[in-house]
């Protein structure tokens, strides 16, 4: 099977942004490049596309990320637990967007296997995929002006962990203690792309 060639384009005057359509297929690029050590110093996977910073010979590049087909599943990351106390205040809200009560929340929320699929937002703030269309729920209509650090939160069908206090229109669904970003700490975010991510009850 012949692999379409990914769309590149310049950005700068040493990266190359890839276009690829998707978050999945974002983080699958990322993933399957890093693990051939492409020539960039950074590989940033996002919504639809993929950043390649550092890159000496774009031509060179272009010719690896030809080998590269969206069919090509990236490889399993590291399982992450994060302890949750469950008592947002967009609970009872969820509960009747998903036909339940906020037990049955709870326990749909935390039978999901998620992967953080890009970050953003704010350093350690990752992108959780995982909830299925069905379960989709809208953003807040007003942004709340400060949402808690360590905030467990879902919008559409994403979820996330707010690292630091922010203004957030995601609906709350508990807080955990875990420490989403630390500098000290290689890598310093909790959840880089890749990572699988279950929330444990506290």
């Amino acid at each position: 099977m012949v692999s379409r060639p990914v769309p590149l384009r310049p950005v700068g005057r040493a990266a190359v942004l890839a276009e690829v359509g998707d978050a999945a297929a974002a983080l699958a690029l990322a993933t399957w490049a890093r693990a051939r050590s492409v020539a960039a110093t950074e590989v940033v996977p996002a919504a639809e596309t993929v950043l390649f910073d550092g890159v000496a010979d774009a031509s060179a590049l272009a010719a690896v990320l030809s080998q590269w087909r969206p069919a090509d599943a990236p490889t399993p990351g590291e399982l992450v637990e994060l302890p949750v106390l469950y008592d947002g205040p967009d609970l009872g809200f969820v509960a009747a967007a998903w036909g339940t009560d906020e037990a049955g929340v709870v326990e749909r929320h935390a039978a999901i296997e998620f992967v953080a699929e890009f970050c953003g937002f704010a350093p350690g703030f990752s992108y959780l995929a995982g909830l299925p269309d069905a379960l989709a729920v809208p953003r807040l209509e007003t942004p709340r002006p400060r949402v808690p650090a360590g905030s467990v939160a879902v919008a559409g069908t994403w979820c996330g962990v707010y690292p630091t206090a922010s203004p957030g229109g995601w609906r709350l669904l508990g807080r955990t203690d875990a420490r989403l970003w630390d500098q000290h700490r290689d890598p310093p975010a909790l959840l880089p792309p890749g990572t699988r991510v279950r929330f444990v009850p506290a």
